[in-house]
């Protein structure tokens, strides 16, 4: 027969698994899709249609690798959320998060995090050495932005930036595939406009107490960040376009400017929903739940991959 307090003890193990789940932010791991873009940019007969072993094989790898960084990236949101507790606390909605809330211990998230980290950077490197050390560089950069850079203005976002572009260049690691040095750009200033639409959202939301939530706040002003976004935002309209004709590996025909319109399209809404409905603090929500963006990204990818496959 359980004693009360036996029954507690067990009662609260689901819920403490549960709040670990919140924590980890699977919503967010979507971010790891960028993973995938070599993969999809490097399609061609050697592996596409020529080889159906292979393309099985270097898809497989990539989704390993996804779910690899997927594990590591939520041991990081971990660790941020930990370093964050007391900000995270005075936030309309992140203090309802698991570990500010106390539904999660944390000496819990810390074991969750560290477990986390040895498995996938040890599995990285199993799976090839150089994705290996790109998710290593990952897990730098971002424990240094959680303890430090997410304080300083402006390097906090260059530091988002570039968490993105090593999430391509761990894509064609995997491979051991170059891709263009256009997606990375495109990448670093798709990133870096999300990340400046994310603390305008957050000045937007926060009613007076920006520097109590997050510290680097009190230096931005939604007027300057506006600034930033209207020299971002064309910026990669304009690398996006420029990759479409110039990337060495795309067809001759010029034909991957049939994506153009829906990249357009896509950094409109996108702005659309940060200006006029006040989404940018939650891009990942955005992703899942807009339905015309949904339809955007869809048509894109669909356009992109049968240029690379008919034109190739």
């Amino acid at each position: 027969m359980e004693t009360p307090r036996e029954q507690a003890l067990r009662a609260s193990v689901p819920g403490v698994l549960r709040s670990l789940l919140v924590a980890a932010r699977p919503k967010q791991w979507t971010k790891n899709l960028i993973i995938f873009f070599a993969l999809i940019f490097t399609i061609d007969d050697s592996w596409g249609l020529g080889d159906t072993s292979r393309a099985v094989s270097l898809i497989g790898q990539t989704s390993l690798a996804f779910v690899l960084f997927s594990a590591l990236s939520a041991a990081i949101y971990l660790v941020n959320d930990i370093f964050d507790l007391e900000a995270d606390r005075e936030h309309p909605t992140k203090r309802l998060r698991p570990i500010p809330s106390g539904r999660l211990p944390v000496q819990v998230a810390w074991s969750a995090a560290a477990t986390l980290t040895v498995a996938s950077i040890g599995l990285s490197f199993l799976l090839v050495p150089e994705f290996g050390w790109v998710a290593l560089a990952y897990l730098v950069l971002m424990t240094t932005y959680s303890v430090a850079l997410k304080r300083i203005v402006l390097l906090d976002v260059f530091a988002i930036s570039a968490g993105f572009v090593l999430r391509a260049v761990a894509g064609a690691a995997v491979l051991q595939v170059p891709i263009s040095p256009w997606l990375y750009t495109c990448t670093g200033l798709g990133a870096l406009l999300i990340a400046l639409a994310k603390r305008r959202s957050e000045m937007v939301a926060s009613q007076g107490l920006a520097g109590r939530q997050r510290q680097t706040l009190d230096s931005y002003t939604v007027p300057l960040l506006d600034q930033f976004i209207a020299i971002v935002a064309p910026s990669t309209l304009l690398a996006y376009t420029l990759y479409t004709f110039t990337a060495p590996n795309l067809p001759e025909n010029h034909a991957m400017m049939l994506t153009i319109p829906f990249v357009v399209y896509g950094l409109f809404r996108y702005l659309f929903l940060v200006h006029a409905k006040n989404r940018g603090e939650a891009p990942e929500e955005v992703l899942i739940t807009d339905v015309p963006l949904i339809i955007t990204i869809f048509l894109w990818l669909a356009t992109a991959s049968t240029v690379l496959v008919v034109f190739r």
